[in-house]
């Protein structure tokens, strides 16, 4: 990649680069149509890798091309497009730049948010079908993701990140599931690229094996890749001919048993794929268990956990003890040292890598592990973050504070966080090595006392309007109720609900309005009803929501719940949209129409709908 996206690039020195990798006995180079500077020379790389095949004096017949589709350079950037029409053309494009009438092997750069998975892959096979390509390899996909693409097309090879410092690709299940399964590994970054240099020349296992085999710590480092499997195939970037001359002396190292047995004792998650499962499995007579209580953030763990610890475990919780996830592993390493033979782990746990270590960590001690799900919606999850907050704060925070309160209190944090697990959640399975997993509802329990019936409304759109046409109304004057809001609230207000009125304001946020402004109109609108009803208005800005206050997040409607006691299984929430009725499930509110609501009966406003 460097030689074409580097600053300085040198062609001619390029060319010098690639010879001398071929003169060591390298076979395979990785390319990609991508690796330019940006869309003005798409292919650059590609036809310079072809050009210095050619002219390379030995026989250019032995060695295999493989580059990738997938990602455009507009203006330099890196942007996805697997669409099956671009990777049409971009495979056509390779072709002519390569100078071949087919590829040797065709990748997947990378994953497109906006393009299902399925697509992509199956215009890949249309393009191995139609004899474009010979085959078809992926990039930086999760278990998941390749197990789906093995279901659409003949997957040959994953490109990830593997190298002694890297531990994801070991620990998430690609590695082994590809070995398992006769798929080739193709290890981009082997020896941990620029900013891991100086940690690779100073480790001092990999120096004192280097001076015993007469190598440096980068050679060592590509043996042990190498050692680990025979379909490991790492590809170093070279960007001189005397880095890539020393590729030679790597196929000659050769690793003994105590070699083996120290670089697994520094680098254990290479172990993963050296030593099999049942060797690394406790005795099925093993006593105690570490459990891993995963779930979204706001899931419920916490609960769970301290169930947990009146039954004696000992917990284990980044909120607790600070830092990453990896750190707990130090303490959880000195608890079963010490004779601990019952832990809890109750952090989120949404990554399969994650949850390896903490699997490895008890295996090393002879401890099973068990995992328990709390298989969570999203919206009772989000429910229990905004409560969590209310209790800790009094109110809710505005974004700048959450971004702040998120440096020192884990258990504040911004809506995205959890759509961002969701999106990420790798499902626990039995094969990852737990004893059992155990998938648990969420069941959420009501304080005693919340007797107060409520109903909930939507205001612009529902309850009133503007009269100068805008969205909603930004001055007293501007406001007008709609038609039989007033009479219709009275009535319900008679039978004994509490009223409440919801908006939401991002003119505060644009400069175009004030909070005194938008109070006043509110104002205005209770006297126009002309009945006691609360609002609560979210000031923040357009774009995705940065807070909890906006809908259908239920900031503002678990405010209510809490300061006035609300019976959510006897109170409503009146709306127009999707995420009105969001908003009244993430609530446990009814959810009423506006139209059922005013339209129909006024002696039925609470009894139709849905």
């Amino acid at each position: 990649m460097r030689l074409s996206t580097g600053p300085d690039r040198d062609e001619a020195r390029a060319v010098q680069v690639v010879h001398a990798a071929l003169d060591a006995g390298v076979r395979f180079l990785d390319s990609a149509d991508a690796y330019a500077h940006d869309d003005s020379e798409v292919g650059h790389n590609e036809r310079l890798v072809a050009a210095a095949v050619r002219s390379w004096a030995g026989d250019s017949s032995q060695v295999a091309i493989a580059t990738k589709g997938g990602l455009t350079r507009p203006d330099g950037r890196w942007v996805e497009n697997g669409r099956a029409k671009h990777l049409l053309d971009a495979c056509e494009k390779s072709l002519g730049a390569l100078g071949v009438s087919r590829i040797d092997l065709y990748q997947l750069h990378a994953l497109d948010p906006r393009t299902p998975l399925r697509t992509s892959v199956r215009a890949l096979a249309n393009l191995k079908r139609d004899g474009l390509i010979a085959a078809i390899g992926l990039c930086n996909v999760t278990l998941r993701q390749l197990r789906e693409a093995c279901d659409h097309a003949e997957i040959v090879s994953v490109q990830v990140e593997l190298n002694v410092f890297s531990e994801k690709s070991f620990r998430n299940g690609v590695a082994e599931h590809c070995l398992e399964h006769g798929i080739g590994l193709v290890a981009h970054r082997p020896l941990g690229g620029v900013e891991r240099r100086r940690r690779l020349e100073t480790d001092s296992l990999l120096v004192e094996l280097a001076a015993r085999h007469a190598a440096t710590p980068q050679q060592i480092a590509l043996c042990w890749l190498l050692d680990l499997s025979p379909r490991i195939v790492p590809i170093p970037g070279p960007t001189t001919p005397e880095h890539a001359r020393s590729l030679e002396r790597v196929a000659q190292i050769r690793l003994d048993d105590e070699d083996r047995s120290r670089l697994d004792a520094r680098f254990p998650a290479g172990r993963l794929l050296r030593v099999s499962r049942e060797a690394r499995r406790p005795a099925a007579a093993a006593t105690g268990e570490v459990v891993i209580v995963m779930g979204l953030p706001g899931a419920g763990k916490t609960s769970l956990a301290q169930e947990l610890v009146e039954r004696g475990y000992l917990r284990l919780n980044r909120d607790q003890h600070g830092g990453r996830l990896a750190d707990l592993l130090p303490a959880l390493r000195r608890a079963l040292q010490d004779g601990r033979r019952q832990v809890v782990l109750d952090n989120t746990y949404g990554a399969r890598d994650a949850r390896n270590a903490v699997i490895e960590t008890a295996w090393q001690h002879g401890v099973p592990a068990r995992c328990v799900w709390l298989d969570t919606s999203l919206e009772d999850a989000q429910r229990n973050a905004v409560e969590r907050l209310l209790a800790r704060y009094g109110r809710l925070l505005s974004p700048p504070e959450l971004k702040a309160a998120a440096k020192s209190d884990p258990g504040a944090f911004a809506p995205n966080v959890q759509l961002r697990h969701q999106r990420e959640l790798d499902p626990p399975e039995i094969a990852e090595g737990f004893a059992r997993v155990e998938r648990r509802a969420f069941e959420r329990r009501v304080p005693p006392g919340r007797r107060a019936r409520g109903v909930v409304l939507w205001y612009d759109g529902v309850v009133r309007g503007s009269r100068s046409g805008l969205r909603r109304p930004l001055s007293p004057d501007d406001v007008t109720l709609l038609p039989g809001r007033a009479e219709v609230l009275r009535r319900v207000h008679a039978e004994g609900f509490a009223l409440f009125g919801l908006a939401w304001h991002p003119e505060i946020a644009a400069g175009a309005s004030t909070p005194a402004a938008v109070e006043a109109s509110l104002e205005r609108t209770r006297e126009l009803l002309g009945v006691p009803i609360e609002a609560l208005y979210c000031p923040h800005a357009d774009g995705p929501p940065a807070c909890w206050c906006r809908k259908p997040l239920p900031g503002l409607g678990v405010v209510l719940i809490e300061r006035h006691g609300l019976d959510a299984q006897h109170s409503f929430y009146v709306g127009r949209d999707p995420s009105d009725r969001a908003l009244a499930r993430s609530l446990g509110f009814g959810y009423r129409d506006v139209g059922a609501f005013f339209d129909a009966d006024r002696n039925s406003a609470l009894s139709s709908g849905t």
